[in-house]
């Protein structure tokens, strides 16, 4: 049965060229989630459509067809597009990746829709973008079924406390670390305890995180750049258990201190 859709709010989340003038459009629709879709006649000269085909636009788009890949049928603009640059601009095109990358054809996804949206009016502005990328990137992982419990401990869902030390496994959780709790109460041992392990941890164990770190992803207070880093580096492993080997192209546009 032929699908026909008319006006459905969307971004252009990825497009290249097909046949000799057309594109072949990943788009996000507020009801439809990921839609892929042909624009016929979009790359000649004398297209009206072409400049509406254009990352982080407001649009709504109207399309038809029988099997996975619909074909335009009608694009108008809604608001104006927004325009990022530098880091902002590859913040956006990371969100936008991780979208394509993660996303099913023809699954909604409203909510997530909605946070897109704020994603990107957050990232136009001064908000900060480590916690902007760090929420969208939590949110996306919750509303796909992969929600990162930052409150407990998955085994024995004890609160997550600053001076611990926990070990992440994607899809499962935080779990108190042997090192944590099999070192004396004396508050020295406890100390070198925390001292070696945090000395350790991005190069022997990438997955060992201290629970203030955790806390402060929590609350999105990533001001102290070690909390900021631990943020970025639990995200990487969360989502990469679902990217596969495949690597986000987007990541390297961002200098190698501050990769996404």
């Amino acid at each position: 049965m032929e699908q026909r859709v008319q006006l459905q709010p969307a971004y252009v989340l990825h497009s290249r060229p097909f046949q000799n003038t057309s594109l072949l459009v990943d788009f996000f629709c507020m009801d439809y989630g990921r839609v892929r879709a042909i624009a016929r006649g979009v790359r000649a000269n004398k297209s009206r459509l072409r400049p509406f085909l254009q990352l982080f636009h407001p649009l709504l788009v109207s399309f038809s067809g029988r099997g996975e890949v619909k074909t335009v049928s009608g694009i108008e603009s809604g608001l104006a597009a927004i325009h990022l640059q530098g880091p902002r601009l590859f913040s956006g095109l990371y969100v936008n990746e991780l979208l394509t990358r993660m996303l099913m054809l023809h699954v909604e996804h409203k909510a997530l829709y909605m946070n897109y949206q704020d994603t990107l009016a957050a990232l136009q502005g001064e908000s900060d973008m480590e916690v902007v990328l760090r929420r969208f990137e939590l949110n996306l992982l919750a509303d796909l079924g992969y929600a990162i419990n930052l409150q407990e401990d998955c085994r024995t869902h004890s609160e997550i406390i600053n001076n611990q030390i926990y070990r992440f496994t994607p899809d499962i959780g935080f779990e108190l670390t042997d090192e944590e709790l099999h070192a004396d109460s004396n508050s020295a041992e406890l100390a070198e305890v925390h001292a070696n392990i945090t000395a350790r941890t991005p190069a022997a164990n990438p997955r060992l995180f201290r629970g203030e770190q955790l806390i402060a992803l929590r609350e999105f207070d990533l001001r102290n750049r070690e909390h900021a880093q631990a943020a970025k580096r639990l995200l990487r492993l969360a989502l990469n258990a679902h990217l596969g080997d495949k690597p986000l192209h987007s990541r390297s546009l961002f200098p190698q201190k501050s990769s996404r």
